[in-house]
Parts: structure tokens; sequence; C-alpha cells
């Protein structure tokens, strides 16, 4: 019986690339391979170059050579060399109604640093059919500009959100994350009551695991990455659902979805989540007013070598979680 041909994907179109990159690897990317994070910035490069590449010890890691297996850490930097990738698409532009917002939403500035109150609703940046987020606009917003993100926030999440403007600054603010040298503070809702006026969660998470077709997070202590979260009691409110808690989350790791995973963990999801929390409670709750996750980056804090005091920079409380919270009747 003949071989019965498979139909060939058309070859991407390809550019030449003749300038040396260099990569500083962001906090999302911490543990990553060196291969898939290559495949990741290198659109339509054949895998098979990418790795010849790698032998031939172009691809280096802090001025290393490394194996294909190498795993990458925050603040690294990634030597990526000259080669044929994929040719661009056109820039999408954003909407005037989009970046006007954002023009008002900064909340420090100065020649190193840029600290955004990002609203809820917008990813940090494009992709997974999203043709922009936050730092595409921030980008159209500022042309020319060397704009970073330091860190990430959940698309539903609101709040601080810190841009470098100088890769110094990206590499020094890195270190500073992989050290644990900053401080990144939450306000979030529970569903349910918080067993102490202070709790905190020791449970490792793994990330992109399959339930149901969704990718998600869950605490895994034997193949999970080290996560710990602190919740400290805030409030207490009635509601149709039952108490919920108002808590300030410390991050002491920063994992993806962490204090959302670690509170359900509790047997206390987040109020607004329809990820990890309660379906029939989410709903109840949007019927009081709340129609999205109630969580909030609330204050960052770290200090940079060159300043003379550390840097605090605070984002209130969002409008919309305001006026769903001075609605509730405050518990005893």
């Amino acid at each position: 019986m003949p071989a019965v041909a498979e139909r060939a994907r058309p070859e991407p179109e390809l550019r030449d690339d003749s300038s040396v990159r260099v990569v500083c690897v962001d906090a999302e990317s911490d543990g990553q391979r060196i291969d898939n994070f290559l495949l990741r910035h290198l659109k339509g490069v054949p895998r098979s170059h990418l790795y010849r590449v790698m032998r031939r010890g172009e691809v280096r890691v802090n001025k290393g050579r490394v194996k294909a297996s190498h795993r990458l850490r925050t603040g690294d930097l990634v030597r990526i060399p000259p080669m044929r990738t994929a040719l661009a698409e056109t820039p999408v532009r954003v909407p005037v109604s989009r970046l006007a917002p954002l023009a008002e939403a900064v909340l420090y500035e100065d020649e190193r640093l840029l600290v955004i109150d990002k609203p809820a609703g917008l990813a940090v940046h494009g992709g997974s059919g999203l043709s922009y987020g936050l730092i595409e606009s921030l980008r159209e917003l500022r042309p020319g500009r060397e704009l970073e993100l330091v860190h990430r926030l959940d698309r539903d999440t609101s709040g601080c959100i810190l841009i470098s403007k100088r890769r110094s600054a990206l590499r020094e603010l890195h270190e500073l994350i992989r050290e644990g040298a900053m401080d990144k503070r939450y306000m979030a809702l529970m569903i349910g009551e918080l067993e102490r006026s202070k709790v905190g969660v020791d449970a490792p998470l793994k990330k992109n695991v399959l339930q149901g077709g969704e990718r998600m997070v869950q605490v895994d202590p034997e193949e999970g990455k080290p996560a710990r979260t602190v919740f400290r009691r805030l409030g207490r409110f009635r509601s149709d659902v039952g108490v919920l808690t108002l808590v300030e989350a410390e991050l002491i790791t920063g994992r993806t979805h962490q204090i959302r995973v670690h509170a359900a963990h509790l047997g206390t999801p987040l109020a607004g989540d329809p990820k990890y929390g309660d379906e029939n409670a989410n709903r109840a709750l949007k019927a009081l007013g709340l129609s999205r996750l109630f969580l909030h980056a609330s204050a960052l804090s770290f200090q940079l070598e060159a300043a003379d005091r550390p840097h605090r920079v605070e984002a209130p409380l969002p409008d919309d979680l305001e006026h769903f919270l001075s609605a509730l009747e405050p518990a005893a």
C-alpha cells in the first residue's frame, strides 16, 4: 500500500538577524531549560539548527558555554548569536482608549524604573490569542525606550507592577527577586475564615498540570518548587456565602498563581477566582457586585545599590473592590 504523504506545513518566512542579542532571564523563566527558552525567543528557527548552534558554543549563559539541558536562573544573561528568524508580524496598534488610562497609572518613576498601577483585565504582555498587553502598550506610549517587565501579575490581578527602563536596572532588580530582597504585598478576600490572625503556607507548587484540558498549578510536595506565602488577617465580613476574610498576603517566593493556590490549599479560596475558587460562592458574590478576582498588588518595597533609602510604592485598592467591601457587613 503506497504511503500517504503528509501535507507539508508552509515554511515561515525568515529574515536575516545579523546582530548578537543579550537577553536577561526574568522570574517567569526561572528554572526553564535553555533550549526551550531559545525556542520561545527564536520563532521559526528549526530545532535542529538551534541545537547545532548550541553545540558549537555560540549560545552563552553568563559568558559560559552550556548544554541544552541547562536550567536558567532569574538574572542570567543569555547571548543569542545572529541567525535567521521568522519575520515579525506587523505590529498591532493599541487602541487610544486603552493607552490613555495607562498614562495616568504611573505610581512612581525615575531614570531607571517605572511602577504602574495595572488595571484588572489587562495581561502583562501579548500572546495566547492576545495581540497586546501592558508592556506593548507602554512601549507604544513611550517609543524608543528600553522598557522590560521585571515581574508579572495575572491578567485578573490589579496593582503594582515594576518596569525597568535600563538593562542595568533589570539585572539588579532580578537579582533582588532571586535573593528574596524584594517585598511584595497583596490584598485579597478569602471565602471563609482564616484560622489565626497570621498563617504561613509552605507548600511546593507544580505548574502546567493538565486538569480537564486546562493548565493548572497545584500543590505537589514531590515535584513542586518551594513556595511560601504569609497571610495576615485585616478584617472579617458577613455575606450570603458566609464569612469573608480580608487579608494581606506577603509573597516570600513568587511562583505562578501562588497566592490563589495557597489560599485554596487552606480551604479558603479567593473570592471571584474562576480557576481555583468556589464556583457557587463566586456566582453569589457576583450577584452582590463582585465581578472579578479579588486580588490586588498593594505594595512593593526594595532597595537599589545606588539609592540612599529603600523604595516603597503603594497602590490603593481599586474603586470596584472598595465599593464591594463597603457594601458588606463587618463581622465581630
